[in-house]
Parts: C-alpha cells; sequence; structure tokens
C-alpha cells in the first residue's frame, strides 16, 4: 500500500481531540477514521486504551490492562499482551473484550559462531558510517578489519568478542569508545551487605572506627548504623552476627554475605569481648558509596571552612548532568554571604556540556535589596556567591568534567588547580543495538573551539594553571594537598580585591514637628 502525505499547509490541518487530561503514551492507527490511544494511569501496571472515531468525535475505553500494542497492517486487527497472555482482538469492535488469546512458545537454534560473524562485520561497518571523522583519525578501515577479521572464528564466548570488538574501536584512539552487553549466560547476583562504616583490626576484635552518616538532611541515604533507637558509637566493637562470635582472624563480610536490605542481628560492645555485649537489629545495604562519598564532600566542606576561617564556601559538582545540577544549586545559593568559593570537580563523571554553572560564576553584581531584617546586610543580586573562585580538577574528571574547566578558564572565572583532566571530548552515541542486545559505541560529535579553529581536550585533557600533586603521603596523613592549595589561592584573591560591601541610599529624612 502506497502512502502519501500532502505537506502542503501541513500544520493547518492539526485539529486536538476531545480528551481529558492523561499521560498518553501511544497512538496507533486502527480501521479507518479511528486510533487507538495509550494511556498510563497513576498506580496502574498496565496501559488503559481508548479508541477514538472521528465520526463520534469521541474516545471510549476499549481495553485496560495491556502491554505491547500493535495493529495489522490492514488496521483490523489488534495485538496486545494482557494479564500476562498475547491477545488478538477485533479493531472495529466497541470492546477488546472477549479477544482470542495466542498460545506462544517459541524456540530457536542458534548458531553463535555466525551471529558472532555478524556483530564483528556489523561493528566495523558502524564505526566507518558514524564516527564524526571521516578519515577516522587516520586510519585505514579496510587494514583494521583485516587485522581482526581472522580472529572471530576462534571467539568462544561473548566476553571474547567484546574484548576483540574493544581492540577495533580503539584502533581509533579515541576516548568515548565503549562496548558491553550481549547475550551473557545468567549467573546469580551478590547480596552482599554493608555496614556503612570503617572496621579496623583492634585487641583481637574489629573495631568501628567511622560511622558514616546520613549528615541528617539525605533521605535518599541510608546508614545501618546511624538510625534512631540503635546503641551503637564510633571506637565499639563488631563482635557477632546472628549468633556467631567475630574476631580480627574472620573476614566479617563473610558473615553478611546475603543480608542486603534483610534484617540482620549484629552483636556490639563498648569492649572488646562477646561477653555481655548487646543485640541490634540492622538492615544492611547493598552499597556505601552514596554515604561515603557524601562524608567526602561534607569533610571538605568543614575543612575549607575550617582553613579560611569561615570565609569560603565549599562546592562539590559530581557530574554535569542532573546531580551536578542539585549540587551545585544546593551549595552555590546556600553559602551567599561567604566571600569566595572553592569548586571542587575532581570525579566529575560527566554528561552534558555545562555553560550554567559557569555563567552563574561569572555574573557581577547588578542591584541589591534591602534587608526586611532591621539593620540586616542588602540582598545583592544576581544571587550566588560574587567573590573570586577556583576550580579543583583531576584525571579522574572527563567527558563534561573536560568541557566545565575549560569554560571555567575561557570565561576567567578563576585559576585551574590539580592535575590534567582526562581528555574526552568527543561523544559517544549508541544508535542501535547489536542483534542480541549487546551495544557499541561511536564518538559522532567533536567539540572544538571556533574562535582559535582547534579541538577541545580530546586525548590531552585540560591542564591545570597550578598543578598540585596529591602524594600518597599527604593523603595517608589525611590531608589534601589539592584542597589546600585551592583555598590558599582564593583567600589571596579575597585579600588582593578586598570585601565588596554593599550600602543601601540615604532613607528619607524623619518628620518633624506634629504630635
Amino acid at each position: 500500500m502506497e502512502v502519501k502525505i500532502d505537506f502542503n499547509n501541513i500544520a493547518r490541518r492539526i485539529m486536538p481531540l476531545p480528551l481529558d487530561e492523561g499521560n498518553f503514551v501511544q497512538l496507533i492507527a486502527g480501521p479507518k477514521g479511528s486510533v487507538f490511544i495509550a494511556e498510563r494511569k497513576p498506580g496502574s501496571r498496565g496501559l488503559t486504551i481508548h479508541k477514538f472515531k472521528l465520526k463520534d468525535g469521541e474516545a471510549k475505553e476499549y481495553l485496560s490492562g495491556a502491554g505491547y500494542l500493535s495493529t495489522s497492517s490492514d488496521g483490523k486487527k489488534l495485538l496486545s499482551r494482557v494479564k500476562g497472555a498475547w491477545t488478538i482482538m477485533d479493531a472495529n469492535g466497541g470492546s477488546g473484550k472477549g479477544g482470542e488469546s495466542v498460545k506462544v512458545n517459541l524456540k530457536m537454534k542458534l548458531d553463535r559462531t555466525e551471529e558472532w560473524k555478524q556483530i564483528f562485520e556489523e561493528t566495523w561497518r558502524y564505526e566507518k558510517d558514524y564516527f564524526y571523522d571521516p578519515n577516522l583519525h587516520g586510519r585505514d578501515w579496510d587494514v583494521v578489519y583485516e587485522r581482526y577479521a581472522p580472529l572471530i572464528p576462534h571467539v568462544k564466548h561473548r566476553a571474547d568478542l567484546n574484548y576483540i570488538l574493544d581492540q577495533i574501536n580503539g584502533e581509533l584512539s579515541v576516548g568515548h569508545s565503549f562496548v558491553g552487553g550481549g547475550d551473557f549466560p545468567k549467573v546469580d547476583n551478590s547480596n552482599m551487605g554493608l555496614l556503612g562504616a570503617d572496621l579496623i583490626v583492634d585487641q583481637g576484635r574489629w573495631k568501628i572506627d567511622r560511622i558514616y552518616t546520613t549528615e541528617a538532611w539525605n533521605p535518599g541515604l541510608s546508614g545501618p548504623l546511624d538510625r534512631p533507637g540503635t546503641k551503637i558509637k564510633n571506637g565499639y566493637y563488631l563482635v557477632g552476627v546472628n549468633g556467631v562470635e567475630l574476631t580480627s582472624s574472620d573476614n566479617p563480610y563473610q558473615h553478611f554475605d546475603g543480608t542486603a536490605n534483610q534484617q540482620t542481628i549484629i552483636h556490639v560492645n563498648d569492649k572488646p569481648s562477646f561477653d555481655d555485649s548487646w543485640q541490634e537489629t540492622i538492615e544492611p545495604i547493598r552499597s556505601d558509596n552514596g554515604l561515603r562519598t557524601r562524608a567526602w564532600v561534607e569533610d571538605n566542606r568543614r575543612l575549607v571552612d575550617s582553613l579560611s576561617d569561615g570565609k569560603l564556601a565549599y562546592i562539590w559538582v559530581p557530574n554535569t548532568s542532573g546531580r551536578g545540577i542539585v549540587s551545585f544549586n544546593r551549595y552555590f545559593f546556600a553559602q551567599q554571604d561567604k566571600l569566595g568559593a572553592v569548586i571542587d570537580e575532581r570525579f566529575n563523571g560527566g554528561g552534558l556540556l555545562d555553560d550554567y554553572m559557569v555563567d552563574n560564576m561569572t555574573r557581577k553584581i547588578r542591584a541589591a535589596i534591602t534587608n526586611e531584617v532591621p539593620n540586616g546586610a542588602p540582598m545583592k543580586l544576581p544571587a550566588g556567591i560574587l567573590g573570586p573562585k577556583a576550580l579543583l580538577i583531576n584525571e579522574m574528571a572527563g567527558s563534561g568534567g573536560d568541557f566545565f574547566p575549560w569554560v571555567f578558564r575561557q570565561q576567567n572565572a578563576g585559576p585551574l588547580i590539580g592535575s590534567t583532566t582526562w581528555g574526552g571530548l568527543v561523544k559517544s552515541s549508541t544508535h542501535y543495538l547489536m542483534i542480541d542486545g549487546g551495544r557499541v559505541t561511536c564518538p559522532d560529535n567533536a567539540i572544538f573551539d571556533p574562535v582559535n579553529n582547534e579541538w577541545v581536550g580530546e586525548n590531552k585533557g585540560i591542564a591545570p594553571d597550578i598543578f598540585v600533586r596529591q602524594d600518597a603521603k599527604s593523603l595517608d596523613e589525611g590531608r589534601d594537598p589539592q584542597l589546600e592549595r585551592a583555598v590558599m589561592e582564593v583567600l589571596k584573591a579575597v585579600e588582593k580585591e578586598g570585601a565588596q560591601t554593599i550600602k543601601a541610599p540615604p532613607f528619607s529624612k524623619p518628620a518633624t514637628g506634629g504630635k
């Protein structure tokens, strides 16, 4: 069937359908003069299907609890997964009830060697067709094919294939090149439970050296040992788990295997002995990365506050996507009373190409507002920290974490301090999956500086203005040389610029005379 579209004035032939507000997720053409509209209602696991007929000018519910939805090419039949069963319904009818269930028991014989050969060929073509540089960074792609093709008949596992695909893409010498997924055998997932605490050996027992807390204001974080009603403190001893005594010769995590998100009894004592210990019921967590990261951030914030005598703010930007923007907004606008700021993008995971944060950090004062508090300091516009800033960078910041410091320098926001960033500013995309669900990325867009007509960051990173080595000795002593240097540099800039004071114009003269 040939489909013709009259594009002339097509925008003027759009008409709104008389539907109530809803979360409509899919439109599918039905029989002539009708359309099926899928709605996802709050609290419902399936879709509610409405059928709209032009002749009637209204939508009526056709089916509820539907999953996948598809119509036949002639629009007369509708296929949907209803309550776990595939069902074929009459699309001309007013309701999907009474459809015919279809038994599906599909099996296939798979020649994995041929499938892996096809994936290899597809990957080779994929990189050739989508790579941002038509010259493929100077590689002869036919030579690359001839180099790796002889290996494919010897592949015996999907992991072997992924390794070869990674080697092929490595020929492009580009940062954002990733291979993953595919048809792997199923394996059991680990259910290890963690305590969100540091344990050290002391007097033949496991001592709780530090409990990582949620800082009380992070509802999304859970500290198993930091819950109301528990009697556990730093310096106490973990002397047993689920009735089994624990000594320093035991691996404590062996006893927490399978306990993630499960109520678990631990035995705690304020001295290194199982005798006289008490029991606490906790729920170990699958990962304590969030707790440890939050502790690192808050430790840094307190350190900057201490080193600067309360003059400077500390702001960590974990990535240049949603989480990073939230962190920046929370810390940047909540510390407007500070005279300057240390911005920390070390370990930045990237995401978007940020200019929002740098734009906010480089704005100058425009106006001020009197404070409703008597004799209160005027409020400044724009909001935020308007004083000097420095940006901490390291080799573990990349992608958007490369672009962020580049823009920071370009906009003269302050010095870059630390070590050179990762160096990956050719964006990768996954345009489609391989036949077995695996994925290969193709770097298809690169960042360049139109003023200087040069590529930005790729394979070289963004170098600091002030290089500071994060040496192991300092870290072992609990020091952070990069952070300390940043505080020193920003304080010097604050002293040079001087504290910016804002004073309101003279108020009206008080009235004289009268009662």
